[in-house]
């Protein structure tokens, strides 16, 4: 959730943005901010070279959770969690879905005690269903490989 709230800071979003506006503020700040914009030697060049790869990952980021995004792409995820769970990992707040089809979701804003109940639970795929898959953010972050 810290990098979802950092990013739309530095584009200075509401949650609700649409593409089209969230395209034209990465626009607009790749030209402020292009490493090309300064000279060489500049104490600037370095913080626009640095700035510039955070607008990018920013921008494809947000792009990943949009609402458009989400929806677009809702009958790929429904079938990739058919597929079954290869394996999942927790850190902060941030649980990494690794599915048998080879795809990688992360879900955001996900307590330990949600993520111990689905360590705990016989029946991990059905629980990650009723409590996981649409109930938080989520995005796509791997394509993978078929897991075996």
């Amino acid at each position: 959730m810290k990098r979802i709230n950092e990013y739309k800071k530095l584009f200075n979003v509401e949650p609700d943005t649409d593409l089209k506006k969230l395209k034209t503020t990465y626009r607009n700040l790749v030209k402020e901010w292009h490493p090309d914009n300064f000279q060489e030697g500049d104490e600037m060049a370095a913080e626009a070279e640095i700035k510039s790869r955070q607008i990018i990952d920013a921008y494809h980021f947000l792009v990943s959770i949009a609402p458009e995004t989400i929806a677009a792409n809702q009958e790929e995820y429904n079938s990739t969690f058919e597929s079954g769970i290869a394996d999942f990992k927790h850190k902060g707040l941030l649980l990494e879905i690794s599915f048998m089809d080879g795809a990688t979701y992360e879900y955001f804003g996900v307590p330990k005690s949600v993520y111990q109940k689905l360590i705990n639970s016989d029946k991990q795929l059905r629980f990650a269903k009723r409590n996981i898959f649409n109930s938080y953010l989520y995005r796509k972050s791997k394509k993978g490989v078929l897991v075996a």
